[in-house]
């Protein structure tokens, strides 16, 4: 089971690389045709955006590619080439730009798993679900800048609290909060894959649509008995939970809760 969802994800991985590799030039071309049929002159500056625009309605009416990526298509090349045209930057600002990009998203292709941050509501429902009067152990899988664990440290500080984060900077982030804060977190710049989920009494993740259904074989195999799994916003596939909390936040999040038995 787990090794066909490997191949799933890996093979999606390809299939959205490909995807993207036919946008880019079909869009260009369709720019290009339009701007020498349209009976009035387009500016670079028009092109640029108007190439952006057809990306985007490309790449989610007809290839069916995620809403993110549709957002790239429309906003991250045109906003570059403006920059370019406008700004006139010298080329290492562009070398620094990607790598802040890389440091601070990771293999974003790979992962499918883009940077979200939960929310102060997420924070204090997860404070409740958790034991009030004796120790236990918690991890975020994708604990991107530490925010969540940090927070529920110092609310529950007979807690120990870990993360788990496959971007650079994000991790980097959250080993300074801990070490300033001087609290029970442990970070991990390490794949969540490899990371063995058995000493824990609750996992908790905020990840993306397509991990889960891999997750939560994964967490079915390693977690103890009785011990809680957690997903903001994402559900997994066919698994009912066991509860499910709305939260009042700015985008009606919703807490999934299974017990492992």
């Amino acid at each position: 089971m787990l090794y066909s969802t490997e191949t799933c994800q890996h093979s999606s991985s390809e299939s959205l690389l490909k995807k993207t590799l036919v946008v880019l030039p079909g869009s260009i071309l369709a720019t290009y045709l339009l701007g020498t049929t349209l009976p009035w002159p387009i500016t670079l500056l028009h092109a640029v955006w108007l190439q952006g625009l057809i990306a985007a309605l490309a790449s989610y009416y007809l290839l069916h590619m995620p809403v993110w990526w549709t957002a790239i298509h429309l906003l991250f090349f045109p906003a570059l080439l403006s920059a370019t045209l406008v700004l006139n930057l010298p080329a290492y600002w562009y070398l620094a730009g990607f790598i802040t990009l890389l440091l601070v998203f990771g293999r974003i292709h790979r992962t499918r798993v883009p940077l979200f941050l939960s929310s102060g509501e997420a924070v204090d429902a997860l404070a409740r679900l958790l034991p009030q009067d004796c120790q236990f152990k918690l991890i975020d899988l994708g604990s991107g800048c530490g925010g969540l664990v940090c927070k529920l440290a110092r609310m529950l500080p007979h807690g120990s609290y870990h993360g788990i984060e496959t971007a650079v900077l994000p991790c980097w982030i959250s080993k300074l909060r801990a070490l300033l804060s001087k609290q029970d977190c442990q970070f991990k710049w390490e794949s969540i894959w490899q990371h063995d989920l058995s000493g824990y009494d609750v996992v908790y993740a905020y990840l993306s649509p397509v991990p889960m259904p891999r997750l939560w074989e994964k967490a079915r195999r390693e977690m103890r008995l009785g011990s809680l799994f957690i997903s903001n916003t994402f559900t997994v596939p066919g698994i009912k939970p066991d509860r499910c909390i709305r939260l009042d936040d700015f985008s009606s999040t919703v807490l999934y809760i299974w017990r492992i038995a």
